[in-house]
């Protein structure tokens, strides 16, 4: 999964004959000629120091945190260590494109850690919508030790999972032998990214009805509350009228942005070949990678407990730190 210089136009002009050139000056000539930094560079890099940034701070602060080890705590702690492994791998391509001559291996190294990363990033956030259902669903037992071995072992299965899949290209899946063979993202092949893409979709439209069950769940226990307090009748619905709450709402916001990160490249790598334009690559990588930036925000830092412990440590004097955990996470 390459962003290559060469499908920008910035590889050096072939004429299609050797010139012949004298042994001496052999050396010289035949040394690699870096090509010139561009604004694509440049946003490549920051982009990259920037997720590698947040999410390495997510990480930090839940696994320095010893009130931070609910099941909820767990998974958004993956979450943020494949997005930042994402923010490597956009910075280890940058280096590779614009300060060191190109290899096989650099191709090869930068995209395994890239689908090790998505992969991971994208079951960690099915794992999240789980937890939310079951957050719901069994609130009595939320938050148990039984839970929290449920979820290190998930956690265990899905980046071993990933991890091999990421190390498909390493062990001989690609087309770097074999041009005709590769996919819309070289160097790998159009049947392994077809198989990717074929399983991110599976993974997005499960968390979608992971998120409907969530919808289910809230709705019957506030028309149920309701009901009890008689704040309304019991044949009305509650949720008809609170619907469009501010849970919903943020709900509807993170559906939206993970449906629109993750279709695009999923359905492009399934239609496209290499005979495709890169730019409709670029165009649908950028959505995909953007998420590595915004699952923090999204996620992370919107949780209360891991905004107090980072308030803390910003300023201790004025925040006191609470080890007062709520388990339940927000829909």
């Amino acid at each position: 999964m390459i962003l290559n210089a060469t499908d920008l136009g910035w590889d050096s002009e072939s004429s299609g004959a050797e010139p012949i050139i004298p042994s001496d000056q052999l050396g010289k000539s035949s040394a690699y000629e870096l090509p010139p930094l561009t604004a694509w560079g440049v946003a490549l890099c920051v982009s990259g120091t920037l997720i590698a940034t947040e999410n390495a701070i997510v990480v930090i602060t839940i696994l320095a945190t010893s009130s931070l080890r609910a099941p909820v705590f767990l998974l958004l702690a993956s979450l943020g260590m494949a997005d930042l492994l994402a923010g490597v791998a956009l910075i280890l391509h940058f280096l590779f494109m614009f300060c060191v001559e190109p290899s096989d291996w650099s191709e090869l190294l930068t995209s395994g850690l890239l689908v090790t990363s998505l992969t991971a990033s994208l079951c960690s956030l099915m794992g999240v919508a789980l937890d939310r259902y079951l957050s719901l669903s069994h609130a009595l037992t939320y938050g148990s030790g039984q839970s929290r071995r449920r979820a290190a072992i998930l956690l265990l299965l899905v980046w071993l999972g990933a991890c091999m899949i990421g190390a498909g290209p390493a062990m001989g899946w690609h087309c770097l032998e074999d041009p005709n063979s590769c996919s819309v993202a070289r160097p790998l092949t159009r049947t392994y990214l077809s198989l990717l893409c074929g399983g991110f979709l599976v993974v997005v439209m499960v968390t979608l009805q992971l998120y409907a069950g969530i919808c289910r769940v809230a709705r019957r226990h506030a028309h149920a509350i309701a009901t009890q307090r008689h704040f309304l009748p019991s044949n009305q619905s509650y949720a008809s009228k609170h619907g469009s709450g501010r849970g919903f709402s943020r709900l509807l916001l993170v559906l939206s942005v993970f449906v629109g990160c993750w279709m695009p490249f999923s359905l492009w790598g399934l239609l496209g070949d290499a005979s495709s334009p890169p730019l409709y690559t670029y165009a649908t990588l950028v959505p995909a990678a953007g998420s590595s930036l915004l699952n923090p925000i999204l996620y992370s830092l919107r949780h209360k407990d891991i905004r107090k412990v980072l308030l803390h440590a910003c300023c201790p004097h004025r925040y006191s730190h609470s080890t007062h955990i709520h388990y339940p996470v927000d829909v």
